[in-house]
Parts: structure tokens; C-alpha cells; sequence
């Protein structure tokens, strides 16, 4: 392989890399972490090329890492065989994965998205949780949703904890950013119907109409859908509580919502 080796934790490479651990880097550089050969193959297999390669010595001969290697390369990559200790720091884990790359964020607008594109969409307000996060786009993934759209000041879908949790999905599922003022215009245009989950709803989600394209608007952790996002929707829907719980994890009632929509 066309490859260096590094072994120094205070090589310039890895410390930017490292750096990418931090919302404000990833900002300013536009640049990402996914960690593990599947999410790097997904990657590659959907368009996106690695701008920088880390493997460990163990994952040299592996065919699919090969691939990888080669196509950084042909991209004017950087390609870097480094130390279980430089990827465990890298990581920020203790038995890290024996694969990093460095990708270029893919955000899009709103303009782009062309609702009939998919029978649903996803649009979250106020999302906080990254786990969170990443599982609703690896379940927007898995149900064929055309995209998640993220209202006002959400948790960075690019973060290491929610690339982690997409498992591989970041890259298959177009993610939009919007103010609330921008989504609450833009949704005017919608052509199908637009559904809220709401714990005050009185119409059970099951019995609700999903007039395809179906746009799923659902609340934050802690305080849900507002009054104002709530009013954005042609029906608000709830999932009824049978047990002690009065309520259900985000990414949990998410899942449960696309599935009712592309039923």
C-alpha cells in the first residue's frame, strides 16, 4: 500500500483529527470522523471519499481497506498507517476500530428537496441527543425516507457519538439544515401531509391519514413540539401510554412514526 506510517501522537495529521472531536472544528473545517470499515465502505459505495485514511497494521491486507486506500489515493487523499495507541486517541476509545476516515460534510437546502422524491421525510426541531440523532437517521435509512430535515439549534448530526450511532447511514441520508422561520415558509409548499407527534393529540397515530409524501414532524427530548411547530401540522397524533411511562424515547417514537407513515 501507498501509504506512511505515524506513530507519534503529536503529528500534525493526527492531531487534526483528534480536533474533530469538537462542534467548533468541525464547523470551521467542514470535515467529519466515521470510524470502522462498514461505515468507510458506505461511504465510498455512496460517492463520499475519505480526505484522510487512518488504518492500523492489522487491517492492511483486508480487501475492502484496499479499496478504500486506493480510492483516497486517486482522490488526492491522505493515507496513514498509524498505532493501535494513535487510534485509540484518535477515538477516544480504549479498543478503537481499526479503520478512521475523514470525510467532507454534505449538508443540503431546503430548496433542494424535492418532496416527491420519497413517500417520507423527517424534519426534527430542537433535536439535543446525538444517539438519538444518529438512530433516526439509520431508521430514516432502513425505511427509505428521503431525508432529514433539522429545525432551528440542533445537536451536530456530524458529531463522533451521532456518526456512530447512524452506522454507516450519514451517508446515505440527506440531512437539511433550516431556521424556524425558514421550515415554517418552506412547509406552506408541501404536498402531502405534514404530521406531528404531539402527547396532547387526541387522534391515535394509527388512525391518522398519511397523504404521501408524508413529512413527520416530531419535538425534542424534554419539551416536545411547541405550540408554534405544532400548529405547522395538517393533524397532530399521539402514541398512547399503556404502561407507567408517560413517554416514549425520541428515536423510539420516531421509528414508530415512519413505519406508520410507510405502512
Amino acid at each position: 500500500m501507498n501509504s506512511r506510517t505515524v506513530t507519534s501522537l503529536t503529528n500534525p495529521t493526527v492531531k487534526a483529527v483528534r480536533a474533530l472531536h469538537l462542534r467548533k472544528e468541525r464547523d470551521e473545517t467542514g470535515l467529519f470522523v466515521a470510524e470502522g470499515l462498514k461505515a468507510i465502505t458506505e461511504g465510498l459505495e455512496t460517492g463520499h471519499t475519505p480526505a484522510i485514511l487512518m488504518h492500523g497494521a492489522e487491517a492492511a491486507a483486508h480487501p475492502l481497506l484496499k479499496k478504500a486506500v486506493a480510492a483516497t489515493l486517486a482522490a488526492n487523499g491522505e493515507v496513514i498507517e498509524v498505532t493501535e495507541g494513535v487510534l485509540a486517541k484518535v477515538s477516544r476509545r480504549e479498543n478503537p476500530q481499526a479503520v478512521v476516515g475523514v470525510f467532507r460534510q454534505a449538508f443540503s437546502r431546503l430548496e433542494a428537496v424535492e418532496p416527491q422524491a420519497a413517500r417520507c421525510w423527517v424534519a426534527l426541531h430542537r433535536v439535543r441527543d446525538p444517539g438519538n440523532l444518529g438512530t433516526i437517521i439509520r431508521t430514516a435509512d432502513s425505511a427509505g425516507c428521503g431525508g432529514v430535515i433539522l429545525v432551528g439549534e440542533c445537536c451536530d448530526p456530524y458529531s463522533v457519538e451521532a456518526v456512530r450511532a447512524t452506522m454507516g447511514s450519514i451517508f446515505a441520508v440527506p440531512l437539511v439544515k433550516a431556521s424556524e422561520a425558514e421550515f415554517a415558509a418552506w412547509r406552506n409548499g408541501w404536498p402531502g401531509s405534514v404530521v406531528g407527534a404531539l402527547l396532547s393529540a387526541t387522534v391515535d397515530y394509527r388512525e391518522a391519514a398519511y397523504a404521501s409524501p408524508t413529512l413527520l414532524l416530531m419535538g425534542n427530548e424534554q419539551q416536545g413540539l411547541p405550540p408554534d411547530m405544532a400548529a405547522l401540522c395538517d393533524v397532530n397524533v399521539k402514541i398512547p401510554m399503556r404502561g407507567r411511562a408517560d413517554s416514549l424515547n425520541l428515536s423510539v417514537a420516531t421509528g414508530i412514526m415512519i413505519y406508520a407513515a410507510t405502512a
